[in-house]
C-alpha cells in the first residue's frame, strides 16, 4: 500500500468529501490551463500526485465518486471557435513513470497479467516523448479528409486546413497497403531554430513575445488563418493511430515504420526492447541526445509491441495499461532571489512570485518563478510534508531553479552555504497589497485544517479581484463576449469605464468615452515605440485604427449576450468553488435565476445549517454550499447581482424529455469504461431522457450500465438485484 493510500484510509467521510472537492477544483483548473489555454500552471509531478490522491479517495470512498469524476476524463474541453470532431477511438493520455523502479513495476505488471501464457516474451518499443500538441489525421482511401486536436480525448477541434500547411503531413498517402480508413496520430511541434526565428521576427515588428516552443506551436495550430500557421513552419511526428478499418501491421514497431513508407516523419530513435534493462538503456541514450535534437522532448514512451497483447491488456481510468511515459528530470540552473512580489487573483488568493536574477534554463531566459503559497516559502507542501528538506526561502538566497515539466520555473533547492548573514525568514503579508484588507487563511470546519492559501477579504472593494472577476465574467467558458479580452478589460477598468459586470452592458451608451480610452492607449503605445522602426510604428497605429472600426462589432457582441444560458451566467458570477460542471448542476436543479437566488438567500439565512433548506444535488457538497452561503449573505454581492440583472435576462434551464422515454424518472449509474461515448455524453443522454444520474449504487438505483473494468458498483448492483446493462444494452433501451 502506498503512502497516499495509507493516508487516505485514515480520513473520515466528511474529510474525504472536502478533500475530493478541493482536488476536483485544483485538477480541473490545471487541465483547463494545460489543454485549453496552452499555459500550464503546475508541474507534472504535482499534477500526478493530486490525480493519484483523487483516485485513491474514490477507491476508498466509492459512494463519494461524483458523476463528473475526473478519473473518467482524459483532458480539457475542446476550445471554442472551431467546429468539433468526435474521435472514432478516444485519444487517451498516458500513465507516468518518474523513476527506474516505476518502469520496473510497469514491466512486472505486464508479466503478471500474462502469467498464464507460458514462454510468452513481452517486447516493448521505446521512443522519445515529443513535447507538442497531439493531433489526429483521418485518411480515407489514402486521402486526408479531416484533422483534429485531442480536445477532451473524445471530441477535438477541426483544424484540418491548418494541419494541411505542415510539410510533414501528406495530403495523400504514398506507397500502398494502407487501410481503407485510418486515423494517423502524432505530435505537432516547433523546432528551437524556428522558435527563435519567430521571436526575432516578432520583436523586430514590435509584436508579442513568445514563451516556449510548445505553447507557440499550440497557438500557431489554432490560428483562424491557415496562412499564419503555414508561416510558423511546424513539424509533425507520427507515432500511433486511432480508428483503422484494418490493423496497419501486427506490431507497434512495424506499424510506425509503415507510416514512414506512407510519407510521414517518424522518430529515428524508436527501438524495440526485450528487457527492462534495454528500456532503461534506451532512456539514457535518448536523454543524452536530448539537447542536440533541436526540439523539445520531455521523456521516453514505452509501449507493448504486439497489438493483440495491447488489446488484451486494455485500459484503465482513461489510460492504456500497455504504455507508459518515463519523464525526464527537469533542467536546472542556479540564480539569486532578489525579491518576492504578491499578486492577487480573482478569488482573492495572494500568490507569491519570485523575482530572480536572469538565468538561462533549457534555452529559455528565466526571471520569475512560482512560489505557490505561504507554506511553500516556509518549506512545506500543501499536505504539510517537508519539501527542499524543510528549508525556507529568503530574500538574497542563491537558489536552484528548474523549468518544471520544462515550462513552469520553480525553486527546488536553497544553497545554504551561500545564504547572506543578513537574510531573515520571509514574512508573508497579512493584508492585501492592493486594497489593504485583511488577508486570512480559512479553516475547513470539517477537517480542522488551515487552507494553504491566504486570501484577501476585500472581495468587491479590491481592485485586483475586481479586474480578475471581470476577466472571468467575459471569458470563453463564461459569458463569452467576443472582442472583450483581458487587455480591453484592463483598459476600461483603469479608465473608470467598467467597475462591475453591469457596466459592460452600458458601454454603448458611453461610446465617446470608449473611443477616448482607445485613443489614449494608442498614444501611449506610440510613445513607447518612438525608437522602433517606421514599419513597427505604422503597424501599431493601424491596429489601433482597426480597433476603432470594430467598436460597433464589440457593442453588438455585448448585446448578443444579454440573454445568456443560465449555467454560463452562474459560472460567470465567479462564486468561489463554482466551476462549469457545478454551475450546470445548479442551473438544472433550480431552473431559473430567480429560484437560484431565492434558495441561495434562504440558505444564507440558515447559515448554521443550510442543508435544511438546500436541496440535495449530486456532486454538490458542503464546500459549494458554504460558498453560496457566503456569497448570498453579502449585501454588496446582492447589489452587484441586482444591477447586472437589470441589464441581462438569463434563460431558464430547460430539460426536454421525450414523451416515450424508457428511462424517465429512473436513477442510472454508469461504471467501468464506456467505448462508444464519453462519460459526459452518457450522462447528458440520460438526463435528456429524464433520468437521474447518480455516482453510487443504492437501493434507489434502477439501472447500472457496466462497461469493461466495472468493479465494486457492479457487485453492489448484483447484490441488490438492480438491472445491469452493458453499453449496447443501454443504447438499445434508450433507442426504444
Amino acid at each position: 500500500m502506498t503512502a497516499i493510500e495509507q493516508e487516505v484510509e485514515g480520513l473520515s467521510e466528511a474529510e474525504a468529501r472536502a478533500e475530493l472537492d478541493r482536488l476536483h477544483e485544483a485538477i480541473g483548473a490545471a487541465d483547463r490551463a494545460y489543454f485549453e489555454a496552452d499555459a500550464p500552471e503546475i508541474i507534472d509531478a504535482e499534477y500526478d500526485a493530486m490525480k493519484r490522491r483523487y483516485q485513491a479517495i474514490e477507491t476508498a470512498f466509492p459512494e463519494l465518486k461524483r458523476p463528473d469524476s475526473l478519473s473518467d476524463k482524459v483532458a480539457g474541453a475542446p476550445v471554442e471557435g472551431f467546429a468539433k470532431i468526435k474521435h472514432a477511438v478516444p485519444m487517451l493520455s498516458l500513465g507516468k513513470a518518474y523513476t527506474d523502479q516505476d518502469v520496473i513495476d510497469f514491466a512486472e505488471r505486464g508479466k503478471r497479467f500474462f502469467e498464464r501464457d507460458k514462454d510468452l516474451e513481452l517486447v516493448f518499443t521505446a521512443e522519445p516523448k515529443i513535447d507538442g500538441l497531439s493531433a489526429s489525421l483521418r485518411y480515407e482511401n489514402g486521402v486526408l479528409v479531416k484533422g483534429a486536436t485531442r480536445g477532451d480525448g473524445a471530441v477535438g477541434e477541426d483544424i484540418t486546413e491548418n494541419l494541411k500547411t505542415i510539410a510533414d503531413i501528406p495530403h495523400r498517402l504514398e506507397g500502398r497497403g494502407w487501410p481503407e480508413a485510418i486515423e494517423i496520430r502524432g505530435e505537432v511541434y516547433m523546432t528551437y531554430a524556428e522558435f527563435q526565428a519567430l521571436k526575432a521576427r516578432s520583436a523586430a515588428a514590435g509584436g508579442q513575445d513568445y514563451v516556449n516552443p510548445r505553447n507557440t506551436a499550440a497557438g500557431s495550430l489554432r490560428q483562424k488563418d491557415p496562412a499564419v500557421t503555414a508561416s510558423r513552419n511546424l513539424k509533425f511526428f507520427a507515432y500511433a493511430w486511432g480508428f483503422a478499418s484494418a490493423d496497419p501491421a501486427p506490431t507497434q514497431y512495424e506499424a510506425v515504420h509503415k507510416f514512414a513508407a506512407w510519407g510521414f516523419a517518424v522518430s529515428p530513435l524508436m527501438v524495440r526492447c526485450r528487457t527492462v534493462d534495454d528500456l532503461l538503456a534506451q532512456y539514457r541514450i535518448i536523454e543524452a541526445k536530448r539537447s542536440a535534437l533541436g526540439y523539445d522532448i520531455d521523456g521516453v514512451v514505452y509501449k507493448l509491441d504486439n497489438l493483440d497483447l495491447q488489446r488484451r491488456w486494455g485500459t484503465v481510468t482513461g489510460e492504456p495499461r500497455w504504455a507508459i511515459a518515463h519523464k525526464f528530470p527537469a533542467e536546472q540552473a542556479t540564480t539569486v532571489l532578489n525579491r518576492i512580489d504578491i499578486q492577487v487573483g480573482r478569488t482573492g488568493t495572494l500568490a507569491p512570485v519570485a523575482r530572480l536574477s536572469p538565468v538561462t534554463v533549457g534555452g529559455v531566459v528565466v526571471e520569475n518563478a512560482t512560489l505557490h503559497n505561504e507554506d511553500y516559502i516556509k518549506g512545506f507542501d500543501s499536505f504539510g510534508e517537508p519539501i527542499r528538506d524543510g528549508v525556507d526561502i529568503r530574500l538574497g538566497d542563491t537558489v536552484v531553479i528548474q523549468r518544471a515539466g520544462d515550462v513552469i520555473p520553480q525553486i527546488v533547492k536553497v544553497i545554504l552555504d551561500k545564504r547572506p548573514a543578513s537574510a531573515v525568514p520571509y514574512e508573508f503579508p497579512h493584508v492585501c497589497p492592493v486594497c489593504g484588507s485583511p488577508a486570512v487563511r480559512e479553516v475547513n470546519e470539517k477537517t480542522g485544517k488551515e487552507d494553504a492559501r491566504r486570501r484577501c477579504t476585500g472581495e468587491l472593494i479590491c481592485a485586483a479581484q475586481a479586474i480578475e472577476r471581470l476577466r472571468h465574467f467575459v471569458s470563453r467558458n463564461a459569458m463569452d463576449i467576443e472582442g472583450l479580452g483581458a487587455e480591453n478589460i484592463d483598459l476600461f477598468f483603469s479608465e473608470g469605464l467598467v467597475a462591475t459586470a453591469a457596466d459592460i452592458f452600458t458601454l454603448r451608451d458611453r461610446a465617446d468615452d470608449v473611443r477616448k480610452a482607445f485613443h489614449k492607449r494608442r498614444e501611449a503605445q506610440a510613445a513607447e515605440r518612438e525608437k522602433a522602426s517606421g514599419r513597427a510604428r505604422k503597424k501599431v497605429l493601424s491596429a489601433e485604427e482597426r480597433t476603432y472600426e470594430g467598436l460597433d462589432k464589440l457593442f453588438a457582441a455585448i448585446d448578443a449576450r444579454r440573454e445568456p444560458e443560465l449555467d454560463r451566467f452562474i459560472f460567470a458570477l465567479g462564486i468561489r468553488h463554482i466551476g462549469e460542471t457545478t454551475a450546470a448542476a445548479l442551473a438544472k436543479t433550480f431552473g431559473t435565476m430567480e429560484e437560484f437566488i431565492r434558495i441561495g438567500k434562504e440558505a444564507a439565512a440558515h447559515a448554521d445549517n443550510p442543508r435544511e433548506v438546500f436541496p440535495s444535488v449530486d456532486g454538490i457538497g458542503d464546500t459549494v454550499i458554504g460558498s453560496l452561503v457566503s456569497f448570498f449573505g453579502n449585501d454588496r454581492n446582492d447589489q452587484v447581482v441586482a444591477a447586472l440583472l437589470a441589464q441581462v435576462r438569463p434563460k431558464p434551464y430547460v430539460v426536454t424529455i421525450s414523451a416515450d422515454s424508457q428511462v424517465a424518472g429512473k436513477t442510472v449509474v454508469f461504471t467501468g469504461s464506456l467505448e462508444k461515448m464519453t462519460r459526459g455524453e452518457a450522462k447528458a443522454m440520460a438526463e435528456r431522457l429524464g433520468a437521474k444520474v447518480a455516482g453510487s449504487v443504492s437501493a434507489k438505483t434502477d439501472i447500472v450500465v457496466a462497461g469493461p473494468g466495472a468493479g465494486s458498483k457492479l457487485k453492489s448492483a448484483e447484490a441488490l438485484g438492480v438491472l445491469v446493462l452493458d453499453e449496447d444494452g443501454w443504447l438499445d433501451l434508450v433507442k426504444q
